[in-house]
């Protein structure tokens, strides 16, 4: 179908991070059906992956941006129990970086933040992988799991090799909920049921069945919870400029009802944001309506930050790569804003590759003209556009 503006996404989780996909190219081939002239990446924990992507996602006439992830905490705001962009837990900050320079060499520093970042999160899914193996034994049934053989089948489902695997929870889930469904009928509900300790809500959805294991049996208060390793904020925010990237502010909005505190009032955010350094902030349509997609890319832009969008894709549901709200299609008015965004991503990008200023420099501050950039970016995506392009 025709648009008048391209369809553009910066928040696409790629395997071997949790995904949609079983394969990195198979969301270069939905992206290129679907006519996306521009694929953000922003996986969590490790990016080796994207070694193997730029040179696939760009012969397919598609222009890619690298990014990444990060959970962080913000001391002052835990302490005062506000809800920031995690409605679970007030203080915790989650953090994307747009832009970055995968193939960059980084800094001693920001070297040993991916090294701790990394050894965390692997840490603790070892840790839930046994005590979930552990109690699903307790309780009368021997999964063989261990975290040596989750990441195995993660790399080989992802066709990667296993030093690129970090486990997350949704993987560590899918695992359990294929070993659980070796069991058919009365009895895989019999083995659901001495887990939870009590009858499972499903038993043949496979996607249904993993939410249920992570919210019974991975969360806090579970037997398998293990708490997250504390990133800092101002860590990740160095890691995303010692990248050459753009540290970016993913809003959840109406993804949470109520809207966090935080975000609660765009103009608000605006402020609070730029207090921390962020010139760029990104929504997941998805998990928003419409009318309030306008309200925060309006807001957004007014105050001259750029704003994008996303998909995630970080469950295995096949959504449309083109973004679009909970209550339908986005507006045009929210396209063309998400486009100059984005198109202001990719000016940085090439700019940075070629030591030359960008969006924002090394500290951190804004230098370049919204303007300007997007129009630079505009210019990339043509160049790569083929023939047939709609």
């Amino acid at each position: 179908m025709s648009v008048m503006t391209p369809i553009v996404n910066t928040h696409v989780h790629v395997p071997p991070n949790f995904s949609a996909f079983t394969t990195a190219r198979q969301v270069v081939e939905a992206a290129q059906a679907e006519g996306v002239s521009i694929l953000g990446l922003s996986n969590f924990f490790d990016q080796q992956v994207y070694s193997q992507m730029g040179q696939m996602i760009t012969e397919a006439g598609i222009l890619p941006l690298f990014g990444l992830e990060f959970i962080t905490v913000v001391p002052d705001l835990e302490a005062q129990g506000i809800r920031i962009n995690d409605p679970a837990n007030p203080g915790r900050m989650y953090l994307t970086g747009k832009g970055i320079d995968p193939c960059r060499t980084p800094t001693t520093g920001a070297a040993q933040i991916a090294a701790e970042i990394r050894r965390g999160n692997d840490d603790r899914a070892e840790k839930m992988v046994a005590r979930v193996a552990e109690h699903f034994f307790n309780t009368g049934f021997d999964t063989g799991l261990d975290a040596e053989t989750i990441i195995a089948q993660v790399a080989t489902r992802s066709e990667v090799p296993t030093t690129w695997v970090s486990l997350q929870e949704r993987h560590i889930a899918q695992a359990f909920q294929e070993a659980v469904f070796g069991f058919t009928g009365e009895k895989r509900t019999h083995v659901l049921t001495q887990a939870y300790g009590c009858p499972p809500h499903e038993r043949e959805d496979p996607v249904a069945v993993q939410a249920e294991i992570r919210s019974r049996l991975l969360k806090s208060g579970t037997p398998g919870f293990v708490p997250e390793a504390g990133l800092s904020f101002e860590d990740a925010y160095t890691y995303i400029l010692d990248m050459g990237g753009i540290p970016c502010y993913p809003i959840l909005a109406d993804g949470s009802d109520p809207i966090c505190p935080f975000e609660a009032s765009p103009s608000k955010l605006v402020d609070q944001i730029l207090d921390r350094g962020i010139y760029a902030a990104e929504l997941i349509p998805i998990r928003n309506h419409s009318a309030l997609v306008d309200e925060y890319v309006h807001v957004l832009r007014s105050a001259g930050l750029i704003v994008m969008a996303g998909t995630e894709h970080n469950t295995l549901d096949r959504i449309p790569i083109d973004p679009s709200c909970v209550d339908g299609p986005m507006s045009i008015t929210a396209r063309q804003g998400f486009f100059e965004g984005t198109c202001v991503v990719a000016a940085h990008a090439d700019l940075i590759s070629r030591n030359q200023p960008g969006y924002v420099d090394s500290s951190g501050a804004r230098v370049g003209e919204v303007s300007t950039l997007a129009g630079h970016g505009k210019t990339m995506v043509q160049v790569l556009s083929y023939p047939g392009r709609t």
